[in-house]
């Protein structure tokens, strides 16, 4: 695997859907919300993990690009592919099977996550808003969360800060991030650097990260 200073945005968000797919192992149920976490059934080859999406459907698979059917979308309105076994039914079931605690895990992409674990991810202040569809019920609902980010904005900006200062999700902590440099895992209010992705120093993760870790490398 090539390091970070070697790719370009595609791989970055291939490498970081590649080392989520790693989180996920079955029997598992898992909501994937849009952008990053999209790619992450392209690296998943456990089939015991039955992805679940918001607008109604449990057991969700790639789709096939030679045969797409426009009747198979998930919630980001990305293709898909129908895995055997698989069931549909409306969004307030599918909503109420988040709400019931029956989601297993949710890998949602951010855009700014703080110390605590705190995320942003639905509205950038100035710009139009779309809506916080369905993250802030993962987020009090599912019983395991995992972020996937790039670790600084367009403009190199820090996207793990201090204190967000987009819009809050919710309250609730998750508890990994993922970027294309490094692996924080959350606990008590606190976070732990756990794993630095291939090439990168821990000198750069600092230099990349506004907010306050704690270094826990195996």
């Amino acid at each position: 695997m090539r390091g970070w200073f070697a790719m370009d945005k595609n791989q970055m968000q291939a490498m970081i859907a590649e080392r989520a797919a790693k989180e996920l192992k079955g029997p598992l149920t898992v909501n994937l919300g849009i952008g990053i976490p999209n790619l992450i059934p392209d690296y998943l080859h456990d089939d015991q993990v039955y992805m679940h999406t918001e607008n109604g459907m449990l057991g969700i698979g790639p789709a096939d690009p030679d045969n797409i059917d426009p009747n198979l979308i998930n919630s980001g309105k990305s293709p898909v592919s129908e895995m055997p076994g698989a069931s549909f039914f409306d969004s307030a079931q599918s909503f109420a099977m988040i709400r019931g605690h029956h989601v297993d895990a949710a890998v949602l992409g951010v855009l700014q996550v703080d110390q605590t674990g705190r995320i942003a991810n639905w509205s950038v202040p100035g710009k139009d808003i779309i809506g916080v569809g369905g993250a802030m019920d993962l987020l009090e609902g599912a019983k395991r969360v995992i972020c996937t980010m790039t670790h600084t904005a367009k403009n190199g900006d820090p996207k793990i800060l201090k204190e967000c200062t987009y819009p809050l999700t919710s309250q609730r902590r998750v508890d990994m991030v993922i970027t294309e440099l490094a692996v924080f895992h959350f606990k008590d209010g606190k976070m732990y650097l756990t794993e630095l992705m291939p090439g990168v120093t821990l000198e750069k993760v600092i230099e990349k990260t506004e907010a306050e870790f704690i270094v826990a490398l195996n």
